[in-house]
């Protein structure tokens, strides 16, 4: 039996982009930091976004049954700290980004590498995280050519530098 930690630093070797989760709706505005998320199909087309049960927003995104998925670029750093810590509240979080929305209602951070906005198709409980089956509606993308990704428990930057 693999014991949990040996998985957990198994896993912080596998490069993932880092990605802002925001929700609004009837159960309020709430977002996270996640790294879980991936594509499922393009045809509808579909993302996995796996969010801890235990989490203090997890309800409002089952309640509100949408979220968008921001993808971060290389600034958005301190932006990924706070949506991950406890010590901010939402409201506090959502003032240290520029946001708009699309089809849904959920933020969409406004110089994003990409933006995903969703509607929950389905949520499946695995172990302590609920698997969200999110079928996109819409589609932003940035100027932006450099992101933000996790890699040996440290932030780094893939992409392309402009040379001046």
């Amino acid at each position: 039996m693999i014991e949990a930690t040996d998985f957990r630093n198994a896993m912080s070797l596998l490069t993932t982009a880092v990605n802002v989760i925001t929700t609004a709706g009837e159960a309020g505005l709430h977002g996270f930091t996640a790294s879980a998320v991936c594509s499922v199909t393009d045809t509808p087309p579909t993302l996995l976004v796996c969010m801890n049960q235990s989490s203090r927003s997890h309800a409002h995104f089952v309640d509100n049954q949408v979220l968008a998925v921001n993808v971060l670029s290389t600034q958005h750093e301190q932006l990924s700290n706070a949506f991950a810590s406890s010590k901010y509240s939402s409201a506090e979080r959502f003032q240290l980004g520029e946001w708009e929305h699309l089809e849904t209602g959920s933020p969409i951070l406004q110089d994003a590498l990409v933006s995903f906005d969703c509607e929950i198709q389905d949520i499946q409980q695995v172990g302590t995280h609920s698997v969200f089956l999110c079928r996109v509606l819409a589609v932003k993308q940035s100027e932006q050519e450099e992101s933000l990704v996790y890699f040996n428990r440290a932030y780094h930057q893939v992409g392309q530098l402009e040379h001046a």
